[in-house]
This record gives C-alpha cells, structure tokens and sequence, in this order.
C-alpha cells in the first residue's frame, strides 16, 4: 500500500485500539489506579521496568509492588524506614529481584530529593528531536547513588544501541496527550512530537510487514527507523501508532 493507504490503515487501527477498554488488558492499568502525580509517575515507572514476559504476570506482580509500597509509592519512596525496605526482600519478577526493587526505590528517593523527581530529570536534557539522551542521562542520575552493579541492566541505554522499549513505553505513558484516557499526559515540559515507539517483537515484527522497517533486529537503529517513518505519518504525535502496531501483533495476529 502507498503512503496514504498506510497512514489511514494504521489511524484506523489506532482508534480501534486506544481505548479506555486497552487498560484492562494492559499494564497501563496500575498508574491509572492513582490520581496523585508522583503516584502515578512512581507507579508507571516501576511497572514499565518489570514490563517483559507475560502480560498477566507482569500485571499481577505490579499490583504486588504497590501492595508493598502500602498503596502510596511517593510517600514510601520519600519517607520509608530500613524495616519498610526489608519487606521488599520477597518480591521476584522474572530475573528482577527484591535487591533491584530495595536498590530502586533508593535511587528513585534520590531522583526526588535532588533533582526534583522523575518529570524534572527527563525533562532537564529534552533539547532535540528525541528522548534518547534523556533516558541516557536518566540511567546515569539513577545510578549515580552506590548501587548494586546487578540493577544497572534493569534499566536500558539508548546510546549503547539499544531500542530501550519499556522505558520508551514509560515516556508515551506520562508524555502523550491522549484524548481518550489511556496515556496520562500528565508531563507538560516534553513534546510528544519527541516520543519514541516502544519496539518490541509484536511491535517490531509489523512494522516490517509493513515496510516501516527493514532492519531485522529490533534495536536502537531500528528505532531510529522507525521513528522516522511514524513522524512521516504524524509529526505530532508519532507514537499514537504504538496502539495500531500492538494491537495488530497481539490481538490480530497480523
């Protein structure tokens, strides 16, 4: 299909998929359970970095992590004692363990109390077209704390080639202003024009049906490419068409 015939596929698609109805499938819903900002800023973050394998296990132990925040993360984040971390011990997802989850709210305590929480930080090196070197230097303040060297992978870098989805995700989440109430947009001082895809294998994999990529892994360059040709069919809000690429790889099968 020509350009044209793309774009007004994919629009389609997009309405079909960004939906309030989306959030009950998705992890989206655990944010949308608060209505406080750093709530809901903490809560997508740590539930967008546990964002890997299956969807209902990836839902569930998120729901796990705001039950061991007490149901109020920035609160717990600014105000927790050593006996509070401890709880956190027994917490497992995948290969993300409680050491990752005691040595991220640490980190995420240091984010608030000196550099003004998470949005100020993102927000702080958004200079171009991209959030590429904001997530690089994100990771570089997370960790400048003592840390343990094991948590570093849990979150990824864009200047080391890689297509950092679920923190991309993240970004859409608090970025993108969303008129029908499924990404928060609650981050005013970054443009949604800047937002990347979340690239992942549903992702990816129709993309290169559908020729917006050709590269084969799905990495930092593909993103690049991808990028690319979304701001083609939207130069305002390019990563609206993260609902249309899942939506056909997950639930059509496309």
């Amino acid at each position: 299909m020509n350009q044209k015939e793309l774009k007004e596929f994919l629009d389609t698609k997009v309405d079909q998929y960004n939906h309030p109805r989306f959030i009950d499938s998705d992890p989206i819903q655990i944010p949308h359970q608060f209505t406080k900002k750093e709530d809901i800023e903490i809560a997508g973050f740590l539930t967008a970095t546990i964002a890997w394998g299956n969807r209902k296990s990836i839902i569930k132990n998120a729901f796990r992590m705001m039950d061991l925040l007490h149901r109020s993360p920035h609160d717990f984040i600014l105000n927790h004692t050593n006996n509070d971390l401890k709880s956190l011990k027994q917490f497992v997802h995948r290969t993300f363990n409680g050491d990752d989850f005691i040595q991220f709210i640490k980190s995420l305590q240091h984010i608030y109390t000196n550099h003004d929480g998470l949005e100020a930080l993102f927000s702080k090196y958004h200079d171009g077209d991209n959030l590429q070197l904001c997530i690089h230097k994100f990771k570089a303040a997370f960790f400048e704390i003592e840390h343990l060297e094991r948590s570093k992978k849990h979150v990824s870098d864009p200047l080391k080639n890689s297509a950092a989805k679920r923190i991309n995700m993240y970004l859409r989440w608090m970025v993108r202003q969303d008129q029908n109430g499924v990404d928060f947009g609650i981050w005013n001082s970054i443009s949604p024009s800047a937002l990347s895809c979340p690239l992942d294998v549903h992702s990816g994999n129709v993309a290169r049906k559908l020729k917006l990529i050709k590269r084969k892994q799905n990495d930092g360059k593909a993103l690049l490419e991808l990028d690319m040709a979304l701001r083609r069919l939207d130069p305002f809000d390019p990563v609206k068409y993260d609902f249309a690429l899942f939506g056909l790889g997950v639930f059509e099968g496309f």
